[in-house]
């Protein structure tokens, strides 16, 4: 067990690993680095906020399986002095929908997640169509929805609550940037903030979110993890669309309501994807381009759109195989790595922030077996394929 862990990263991931910590043992000092205490260029705050268990990998499923639990009770978890955090937790379902191309991999996919208890629904085009009367169904060959247990909620409001809680048990925050690691062999011996502060630790975490890489580099490692900037638009519309979910189409391009708007977004072609874009730019083309005639085929009353809004956050994008890196790097024994969630850190963060504490205090897992998302697999070239990549 270590005395002093120092966690470098405050968002969610971060944030997350501090609250199960203090939670799981008090006498544990835990400090926070933040080099962004406004978090206005968070992850954790400028994503789309969602989470599903529409993905195509066991552990994948069984971490969101329990990040929607700890959503759904956040209140009681997170609760300071009889203030009960909300985040707005709208299980409105991810709706995947698949061309004949896609069909088989959607139906496996289906059924695994069955299998490991998610309430997803297998709906042909004509079912597609009686529950989304304002769906093009024409191309179509399935969908998948999810009944319950998906959904989207409040980012910010999330990392908010676990910072909160995380400080009430005890955890402390300090607002710096991280500009070197001391090391004395396999150890990492204090972490130096930009203002020549050092700070001894028994136990580090790099939680840096898009920032990993940079905070790996410092302790001779190279990581996969790249921050990749991904646009996100709020747009209104004429439409008005009855239980609209998160909708997958199988361009990728996604929508989903934000009140009596949309917020839509996808992903950039893997060739015109460049690392660490300045967040203060939003890449109009993909709108114009891609997006906008995507939504106007699949749903024919938001050919009238108009862009209300729009912004960017990074990625922490992990190009070996895009699921998360955790745990220890053999060079160094007492540093564990949360790292290249792909955009799926806000849903896994609890599932993480469980594991890794249970990794620190106990030397293995407890709960949910983690393992395979360990750099065992990275160093040895055997990725894992994720299908339901978004």
């Amino acid at each position: 067990m270590s005395s002093q862990v120092v966690i470098v990263g405050g968002g969610v991931i971060g944030s997350s690993i501090a609250y199960f910590l203090r939670l799981a043992d008090p006498t544990v000092s835990v400090t926070v680095f933040e080099r962004d205490p406004s978090y206005a260029k968070s992850s954790s705050a400028l994503s789309a906020a969602s989470i599903r268990q529409q993905f195509s990998t066991p552990l994948s499923i069984q971490m969101s399986l329990y990040g929607i639990e700890f959503l759904r009770t956040i209140g009681e978890r997170l609760d300071v002095d009889g203030s009960r955090p909300s985040i707005d937790l709208h299980e409105g379902g991810y709706l995947f929908l698949a061309t004949p191309a896609g069909e088989a991999t959607l139906r496996e996919n289906h059924a695994l997640q069955q299998s490991l208890g998610a309430n997803i629904d297998l709906l042909s085009p004509d079912g597609l169509k009686a529950k989304f009367p304002w769906l093009n169904v024409g191309d179509l060959a399935a969908g998948a929805y999810g009944v319950s247990g998906e959904g989207w909620f409040d980012g910010y409001g999330l990392v908010q609550a676990l910072r909160k809680k995380a400080q009430a048990l005890g955890a402390r925050y300090v607002a710096a940037d991280v500009a070197g690691i001391g090391r004395d062999g396999r150890t990492v011996t204090h972490v130096e903030t930009r203002d020549g502060e050092r700070y001894a630790c028994d136990q580090l975490v790099n939680a840096a979110g898009a920032w990993a890489r940079k905070l790996a580099t410092m302790m001779g490692i190279d990581i996969p993890v790249y921050a990749r900037r991904r646009s996100i638009f709020n747009v209104s519309s004429p439409a008005r669309l009855t239980n609209s979910p998160l909708l997958i189409d199988p361009s990728g391009v996604y929508f989903r309501p934000e009140g009596r708007t949309y917020i839509t977004g996808t992903s950039p072609c893997a060739d015109n994807d460049p690392d660490d874009l300045p967040l203060d730019e939003v890449d109009h083309a993909i709108f114009d381009e891609i997006i906008w005639p995507t939504l106007a085929h699949r749903v024919p009353e938001f050919e009238a759109l108009r862009v209300e809004n729009c912004w960017s956050g990074y990625y922490e994008y992990n190009v070996f195989d895009h699921n998360a890196i955790i745990g220890h790097h053999p060079d160094i024994e007492n540093c564990v790595f949360a790292n290249g969630f792909s955009g799926h850190g806000l849903q896994q963060g609890p599932a993480t922030g469980r594991g890794v504490s249970e990794l620190i205090l106990h030397g293995r897992y407890t709960t949910l077996d983690l393992s395979s998302l360990s750099w065992q697999r990275v160093l040895e070239k055997r990725p894992i394929v994720e299908k339901n990549v978004v």
